[in-house]
């Protein structure tokens, strides 16, 4: 029984060690993400300073085109451009509030299309990794009738990864829809709609459906996700609209995207969670 005992010891530590070993990949040359004990004001209304810019195409911080600039106290995000600015500082257990608002300007080719943006959480490994432009991530996605959508933003394997109730049924698009009551589905890609995303959604300018909570064009919305251990809950205009488990990686940086819709943000705010 002793040396039974001393092996399972040894087997436990190298579990952990062996657990060490995959985090220290997933979060290499990332800064160690911070437990969240006080509110963080991540946009300061001044500059873009504790964020660093990536554009697709251009070299990493150069932003000649000035997608991202601050006017008046408030980001303001042309969209001519895809990619986004990423926070310097990572974060585990916070809930994070984004409070925008759309503008008129759309840019090829998705000038008559749906308004797209984006919250990229738990932000890891280098710039531009997902497709020239954006770091592996889990979006909540900011898009004219998905606002709250969940987008996983990774290589297709465990590392990134999230668990959702859902409806038996996908999307006509081929998404999954999150329910509540549903099933539960492992997703490695693609998007987990939000609860009532409307089933007649098509990717046109101006899109808007029967149940959408967002605020009229023109008007400021909020938008809050609480990351709580590896969960997360999605809220748009104070309605939960979206939840996710088991989520990999579970803490990271912050990602404000640009797809070539123009936007504004005059909050991105972390705070502690609530007891």
């Amino acid at each position: 029984m002793q040396k039974f005992g001393f092996s399972l010891f040894y087997v436990a530590i190298f579990i952990v060690t062996l657990d060490l070993f995959v985090d220290s990949v997933i979060y290499a040359d990332d800064p160690t993400p911070e437990v969240v004990v006080e509110k963080i004001a991540l946009f300061n209304g001044k500059n873009l300073d504790g964020w660093s810019v990536f554009i697709a195409g251009k070299e990493p911080g150069e932003d000649p085109d000035n997608v991202f600039s601050v006017e008046d106290g408030v980001l303001h995000i042309s969209g001519n451009g895809v990619g986004g600015i990423a926070s310097d500082r990572a974060f585990r257990d916070y809930q994070i509030i984004v409070e925008f608002k759309w503008g008129d300007k759309s840019w090829a080719p998705r000038e008559d299309r749906c308004r797209d943006g984006g919250l990229l959480l738990h932000s890891v490994g280098q710039e531009g990794a997902y497709g020239g432009c954006w770091r592996y991530s889990i979006e909540t996605n900011i898009i004219e009738g998905g606002l709250g959508d969940f987008i996983v933003v990774g290589d297709n394997t465990e590392k990134y990864a999230i668990t959702a109730k859902v409806k038996k049924e996908k999307s006509k698009l081929g998404a999954w829809i999150y329910d509540p009551n549903g099933t539960p589905e492992r997703v490695f890609s693609g998007r987990v709609d939000w609860f009532a995303r409307d089933p007649e959604w098509t990717d046109t300018h101006g899109f808007r459906g029967k149940d959408d909570l967002d605020k009229p064009l023109g008007e400021w919305n909020e938008l809050k996700v609480v990351c709580r251990d590896d969960t997360l809950d999605v809220y748009v205009n104070g309605t939960l609209v979206n939840q996710a488990y088991d989520v990999k990686p579970s803490a990271g940086r912050i990602q404000i995207q640009t797809e070539l819709a123009e936007y504004f943000i005059r909050r991105i705010e972390i705070q502690p969670l609530d007891k």
